[in-house]
């Protein structure tokens, strides 16, 4: 009978200690939600790099790629932990707001204006990118937007403003979708359309179209990761978000963002600088 009881008893605390282990409560310090753009998703740099956190932290962490002005709403409702975007003036904005703080930069980029081979604005022989917006509405020729508040759209947005273009001309098409449905809806319907370089190298064995125009400061991307500030959200993982965070800036974390190739191209340059 005593046997029994001490079964029953054992039987009792391994059914607590595995609903311990593995209850909603339990788990949720186990994850870190990480909002970030499309552009990091698509490249494939987040697939390649993120496993090795994971090994080294036992943290998982949770991916939810869509464009920089859904990524920072979903910061600034306190949806996710860390939040890692592409548009400095909409993150100056978070910041600024009590929103997000110790903001990193921790890579960049480039954006370039993909066409058609045959250049039909003569877009590659403008002196900078607004000259060559310009002649694509001048035409005019299509061009394709990703039209979803993304850091692309921002940018592309602020060229139409610098070339003094209001983008309705006949042939401009918004398409509300992310970097890699926009770069193929404009290669079927040989458009022009800006994207990052990153995500343009990981998409060009599928593309028909050519680097239009590519250069020039007005043209850099830069990549920030943020924390959420916890006097706005006391509940989300800190913890774990400073965790990632300060494992991208490490000198290791910097190295690997450097060597990450697709099809032998380099797609971001880490930028970290203490």
């Amino acid at each position: 009978m005593l046997k029994l009881k001490a079964s029953v008893s054992m039987l009792l605390a391994a059914t607590v200690f595995s609903s311990a282990m593995f209850s909603p409560v339990a788990l949720a310090g186990e994850v870190i939600k990480l909002a970030t753009t499309t552009s990091t998703e698509n490249s494939g740099l987040l697939g390649a790099i993120l496993p090795k956190f994971e090994a080294e932290s036992g943290y998982t962490v949770q991916v939810i790629a869509t464009g920089t002005g859904k990524a920072l709403k979903l910061a600034s409702q306190g949806d996710v932990d860390v939040v890692m975007t592409h548009a400095p003036a909409a993150e100056a904005k978070f910041v600024a707001d009590g929103f997000g703080i110790e903001p990193r930069g921790i890579m960049e980029n480039d954006f370039i204006v993909l066409g058609p081979k045959n250049d039909p604005a003569a877009a590659k022989s403008s002196k900078d990118v607004a000259e060559a917006f310009g002649k694509i509405a001048h035409k005019p020729s299509k061009f394709v937007s990703r039209g979803d508040n993304s850091g692309t759209n921002m940018k592309e947005l602020a060229i139409w403003k610098n070339a003094g273009v209001t983008p309705d001309f006949n042939g401009y098409t918004s398409v509300g979708q992310g970097m890699g449905k926009t770069l193929l809806m404009a290669d079927e319907l040989q458009a022009y359309t800006l994207t990052d370089r990153g995500t343009y190298i990981a998409y060009k064995a599928k593309l028909n179209l050519n680097i239009s125009f590519e250069g020039g400061a007005a043209l850099a991307n830069p990549y920030q990761i943020m924390l959420i500030n916890p006097a706005k959200y006391p509940d989300l993982n800190h913890k774990g978000a400073k965790a990632l965070s300060d494992w991208f800036i490490s000198p290791a974390t910097q190295t690997m963002i450097n060597e990450f190739t697709v099809q032998g191209e380099q797609l971001f340059k880490a930028t970290y600088k203490k």
